[in-house]
């Protein structure tokens, strides 16, 4: 009867844990080595900073460059709200090279200014933006035989765009 009510005393089998061990041995140097490393841009922007009702407010610039891109068109305004010149997208793209012409004469009537708003419509592609922001931050001129970058404008202020008035400005 003893028998019948005693059971064997196994002991439990060890975990083999030495082809995982392997496994990441192995694994974890080749994900480290084959990692796509990303190159990351960063276009710093200065915020407005808290206004105290103790300080007196700043002057308006005379000069203040504002460019409002639409779907279909860009356009570019003095601050006081007098249009300087439209760009409509010819065969599906803005015509970045007119706008950088007319800017870099901006520039050159204003070469203290270093800042620019720039106001979107929601439905703008981000690449367009893009393009636009690089556009009014540099230009490429040749200098000594070499390309060289030429800065613009290049403190950025986004926005978004006004309504279109019936007549297509703001």
């Amino acid at each position: 009867m003893r028998s019948r009510f005693r059971r064997a005393h196994k002991q439990a089998p060890e975990l083999d844990i030495t082809a995982f061990m392997n496994l990441m041995v192995i694994l974890v140097p080749f994900l480290l080595i084959t990692a796509v490393f990303s190159q990351v841009n960063i276009v710093e922007m200065n915020l407005p900073k808290a206004s105290d009702e103790s300080e007196p407010p700043p002057e308006l610039p005379k000069f203040m460059l504002e460019l409002v891109v639409r779907k279909d068109v860009i356009e570019v305004y003095d601050r006081p709200g007098s249009l300087l010149k439209t760009f409509r997208k010819k065969d599906g793209a803005y015509d970045l090279k007119a706008l950088s012409k007319l800017l870099q004469t901006l520039k050159s009537r204003f070469p203290e200014e270093q800042t620019a708003m720039l106001m979107l419509e929601p439905d703008v592609e981000y690449e367009y933006l893009i393009q636009v922001m690089d556009t009014v931050r540099v230009v490429e001129v040749e200098r000594d035989g070499r390309k060289v970058q030429a800065e613009l404008f290049p403190e950025i202020a986004l926005g978004d765009a006004p309504a279109a008035s019936a007549g297509g400005g703001r």
